[in-house]
């Protein structure tokens, strides 16, 4: 098969890395794709436009067999729509369907139609009515921008007035622009943060694994939120449960696929439900429509099943073929991330990095924001960087090969968490 897959991203290098390891797979195009995906095996990067009718154009061109979308955004732009009117099978939602990642609100509403579990909110474009509403219920309190915002448009507000302040600068266009035009506030729920991942194919659903992840840029859950610092799979024994993960998949993941299906817009793809667990009961944060960043890296590094044929079965509707047949190992995996100084804010780019040449086995870096210059030297491209992955029979030893790794990195400008694994997800 010739295999499409769009993105560029630590994610989609763990995609392209799983993806080729397929005797299926006899060649694999990444667009754009990055320098470090393109020393793959099989792999062949193409720096071209991004634009629907650019990318249907490519994969008719190029025979592609299957196309797998990486990032939220061209899902919310319609990709998928584009490629199946082209006849070409592809793994990812709808423009419609991906609403459930791409409006916080429309994922709201439907949890609330449909009687999904989660928090209590409140939608508003208004700034003086979000306030109004920010007194009456008091903090702490989260206010999320409506659109995509790259994983950074949550604010954990303790204080009303740190609702107050996220509220304006949302509505305002200064934070997230156009996504943070209408905001959703809702209800804080206390509890312990587990990432869980289904498959859909419209009518079929089945369950993938769990992760943890970090979303605090520093050591203790401390700091302002970002895309993602750290993360592990499968979650923590004593916060999560093969029976807990049947109760999601019944009270939660399956009625949204029927939901969606009910409101026509059926659902194709991955879905990735947050979730808050508390007295082993779980309550829906947020979807995401797409493999999780940096999730999907130790989730790759864990699955014993082809990715091509898990992929190919939900593009072509057959889910079903493939029940009690997706496979994990199940040692633990573990993904540290390295970060430019200064994120999620303001941080240098092509910055200098020296990455070492023996690993231990079992460990892959995948490059998040890198490129490879006429010297043959690294250089950062982006805020998260490197995502220094590792497989093994337990947590502690999976963090410590990766921190082993990590010690041996020459690159002044990043920083990273000391405490991935250890500290509550």
């Amino acid at each position: 098969m010739n295999i499409l897959l769009i993105g560029s991203g630590g994610r989609e290098h763990a995609l392209a890395w799983k993806l080729a390891q397929s005797n299926q797979c006899s060649s694999l195009h990444v667009i754009p794709g990055s320098d470090a995906i393109g020393m793959e095996e099989k792999i062949t990067c193409h720096g071209i436009s991004m634009d629907n009718a650019t990318l249907v154009e490519f994969a008719v061109n190029n025979k592609i067999s299957l196309v797998v979308i990486g990032p939220e955004a061209p899902l919310v732009a319609g990709l998928a729509d584009a490629l199946r009117t082209a006849d070409i099978p592809v793994f990812g939602p709808s423009a419609v369907a991906a609403q459930l990642e791409g409006s916080k609100g429309f994922m709201k509403d439907l949890c609330a139609k449909y009687n999904i579990p989660t928090a209590d909110y409140a939608r508003f474009t208004n700034k003086d009515a979000a306030i109004t509403y920010i007194k009456e219920k008091g903090a702490p309190i989260v206010v999320k921008a409506d659109g995509l915002a790259a994983g950074k448009g949550v604010i954990v507000a303790e204080k009303e007035s740190e609702a107050i302040a996220a509220v304006k600068d949302m509505l305002s266009g200064n934070s997230f622009g156009d996504a943070g035009s209408s905001v959703v506030i809702e209800e804080f729920l206390n509890g312990e943060e587990v990432s869980f991942f289904a498959l859909a194919d419209g009518k079929t659903v089945l369950p993938l694994t769990s992760a943890q992840d970090h979303k605090r840029a520093f050591d203790g859950d401390t700091g302002p939120n970002t895309g993602g610092m750290g993360a592990y799979s499968p979650a923590r024994d004593g916060i999560w449960s093969d029976e807990l993960a049947n109760k999601v998949m019944t009270d939660i993941i399956e009625p949204t696929v029927s939901a969606m299906a009910e409101e026509g817009c059926p659902f194709t793809g991955v879905l990735y439900a947050g979730l808050m667990v508390k007295d082993g009961k779980a309550k829906l944060l947020e979807y995401n429509v797409r493999f999780g960043d940096p999730e999907c890296q130790p989730i790759m590094m864990r699955l014993d099943t082809d990715l091509v044929d898990i992929l190919c079965a939900c593009a072509h509707g057959d889910l079903s073929s493939l029940k009690d047949k997706i496979n994990w190992k199940t040692d633990t995996a573990i993904c540290v991330v390295m970060a430019a100084k200064g994120y999620p804010g303001e941080y240098s780019k092509n910055t200098d990095i020296t990455l070492p040449e023996k690993k231990p086995d079992g460990t892959k870096i995948f490059h998040a924001g890198t490129k490879h210059n006429e010297s043959g030297k690294w250089l950062s491209t982006g805020g998260r960087v490197l995502g220094i992955t590792s497989l093994a029979h337990d947590k502690e030893t999976a963090r410590l090969k990766s921190y082993q790794v990590i010690d041996s990195i020459e690159w002044d400008e990043g920083f990273y968490r000391a405490d991935i694994g250890t500290a509550r997800g």
